[in-house]
């Protein structure tokens, strides 16, 4: 009878092993597909799930998804879906790769050039929020803060180069349907690409738009 229930009891936790081998599987091609679509390699992907198996879709082959703000990495909610029925789990997701530090001192309100950074190679999900995997992301960025040498890069320490500063004697441009309108004034503050400018015009009026990438001001009627 003792030989039966310890056979019994070890057939169960294969069981158990072999499904939650089965979630995982399923999720590190569920997360490898999401990631390779930002056109990165993921072969060093693996996610570890946290929530207790009890809690865990009961189909064999759930359907995931996940909130469209979601991170690339680290500790995140996924839906888990078995028809009408849905759970969530959590997990983490970890991810090497490549990403930036510094490479030597970095000065506040430096321009940053490809000497001033490096690559190292590392858990991309222990990194600090929005840092920097992409050189092409900070090109001619210009430092908010004081870096120290070998700190991971993040977005919040950089701002992008001004396009126009205040002062500046510009283009504006007004679209519309069907038509176009150039016209010269000055910028009133500081702004990069894409951000939004007040312009003083010529004639006194003051007008508002977005800096084109070419330094022009845009504005659409």
């Amino acid at each position: 009878m003792r030989v039966l229930t310890l056979f019994l009891m070890s057939l169960s936790l294969a069981t158990v092993s072999a499904s939650a081998a089965d979630l995982t599987a399923q999720l590190n091609q569920f997360f490898k597909a999401r990631y390779g679509e930002t056109g990165q390699g993921a072969d060093t992907l693996s996610v570890v799930v946290k929530t207790p198996q009890g809690q865990w879709p009961a189909c064999d082959a759930p359907q995931f998804s996940l909130p469209g703000n979601s991170r690339m990495w680290g500790n995140m909610s996924v839906a888990a879906n078995c028809g009408q029925n849905r759970r969530y789990l959590q997990v983490q997701v970890q991810v090497e790769g490549d990403y930036l530090v510094a490479a030597r001192q970095v000065v506040r309100g430096t321009a940053l050039t490809a000497d001033d950074l490096k690559v190292v190679h590392g858990r991309l999900d222990t990194l600090p929020a929005r840092a920097v995997i992409n050189m092409a992301d900070v090109a001619d960025a210009v430092a908010l803060r004081d870096i120290v040498p070998g700190q991971p890069l993040t977005m919040m320490m950089v701002r992008q180069p001004w396009r126009v500063k205040a002062g500046d004697n510009v283009n504006v441009i007004a679209s519309g349907d069907g038509f176009n309108v150039a016209s010269e004034g000055r910028a009133m503050n500081n702004a990069t690409a894409a951000q939004p400018v007040r312009v003083r015009m010529n004639s006194g009026q003051i007008v508002s738009g977005k800096v084109g990438s070419d330094g022009n001001i845009l504005i659409s009627l």
